[in-house]
């Protein structure tokens, strides 16, 4: 079981948590982090060796990858595996998948890459590399069906987390234990899971935290930055002691984004997963992004979506604001959080679309649903293998 980044290690700790009823005594073994580390999965690869955006940091960060991917590669010829779980994370996971095909091993693609947004040539890939996708969004069944790719629609794992279903504390207890004044609005600050991302998109929201205080300095005096369990919170905290204006104002907090989200009034979320998480606790937000100019510049030629925020894909309009790259600016973002809150019919009409947005996820249960598709899997005869090396054209 292979994830790449942060949200697939949820993913698959779900899995491989519903796979022990499915397959009694089933090993693990694979790349993750600690949630499928905590869910009986051995970890011979940390996912961290993969967390890579932009074109400088890959390079940088290609060697220590490419031990990592060897690493897993090792594990799989020591112990040929019955079936291999690749959750998202494409750039590595299509790779492993092209290694271990050729050896006659089962290869299930859990959470479809994003092909219908950009690189939609992997299309090709994956007819040639995957025995079965299970696909967490409604819409991706047809694409692979049309492909004549073996896929089954499981919905979304997210509906399941105990996190989104219910509070872990009361409103009035979150903001006593944070030290915020419940007559003021709270703005929540997501700048992202990765270092690469705070370093662009953090200096963003500070300078829109300074944007809304010279607004009005009496009403914009509380700001939370739930840091993400990948993030090093102290990191976060130096980053804002240097702005010696912002740092009495924001507040970072470990281990409560989805109480964070849930309490807030309004906030600013860098543009993935955590956009659909926050709609799904019912906070408005303004989506935003921030890439090195040389990546946006290549990005501008791949992507082929109306849309960034996964939320606005799903309802098929614009449903929360999309601020990137050189839209993303301190005005921008402010005059955004004032009409959020300045008007009572923006804030429904956007929380009525998330509304919609969760009905488009299916009933929870993804995470059953895809193990039992992989226990049916199990007992399928195994095609053939083409050849023995694990050697060649890897990373």
């Amino acid at each position: 079981m292979v994830a790449g980044e942060r949200s697939g290690d949820l993913h698959g700790a779900e899995l491989a948590t519903a796979l022990g009823p499915e397959l009694h005594g089933v090993e693990i073994f694979g790349c993750g982090g600690e949630a499928m580390r905590a869910a009986g999965v051995e970890i011979v690869a940390d996912l961290r060796d993969f967390a890579m955006v932009g074109i400088t940091e890959v390079i940088s960060g290609l060697p220590r990858a490419r031990r990592a991917f060897h690493a897993i590669l090792a594990e799989a010829r020591r112990r040929p595996p019955a079936l291999a779980v690749l959750i998202d994370a494409p750039s590595l996971n299509l790779r492993l998948a092209k290694q271990l095909k050729p050896r006659g091993i089962k290869v299930v693609y859990y959470v479809s890459p994003q092909i219908w947004a950009w690189k939609k040539w992997r299309l090709r890939h994956l007819q040639k590399r995957v025995d079965k996708m299970l696909c967490i969004f409604d819409f991706e069944e047809e694409i692979y069906q049309r492909a004549g790719v073996p896929v089954e629609y499981v919905g979304h794992p997210m509906l399941d987390r105990p996190e989104i279903a219910e509070a872990g504390v009361s409103r009035d207890e979150f903001f006593a234990r944070a030290g915020f004044d419940p007559a003021l609005p709270l703005i929540a600050l997501l700048p992202g899971s990765r270092e690469s991302e705070l370093r662009y998109i953090l200096p963003g929201l500070i300078d829109a935290v300074e944007e809304l205080r010279r607004r009005r300095p009496d009403r914009w005096r509380q700001f939370v930055i739930p840091a993400a369990p990948t993030l090093d919170a102290g990191s976060i905290q130096l980053r804002l002691d240097e702005r010696a204006d912002s740092r009495d104002f924001i507040k970072v907090l470990t281990n409560a984004t989805h109480d964070a989200l849930r309490y807030a009034d309004a906030a600013v979320v860098a543009s993935g997963t955590a956009t659909l998480e926050t709609a799904l606790l019912g906070c408005p937000m303004v989506v935003v992004y921030r890439l090195a100019t040389s990546t946006a510049f290549l990005a501008r030629f791949m992507v082929d979506v109306p849309y960034f925020s996964i939320v606005n894909l799903l309802a098929g309009k614009r449903v929360v604001p999309e601020l990137m790259q050189n839209d993303f600016t301190p005005p921008r973002v402010a005059d955004e959080i004032e009409r959020l809150l300045g008007s009572s019919e923006a804030r429904a009409e956007m929380l009525a679309d998330f509304r919609r947005i969760r009905a488009r996820l299916g009933r929870g249960g993804a995470a059953r649903r895809a193990s039992e598709a992989i226990a049916e899997m199990l007992h399928e005869p195994s095609r053939p293998a083409e050849t023995p090396a694990l050697t060649k054209n890897m990373f």
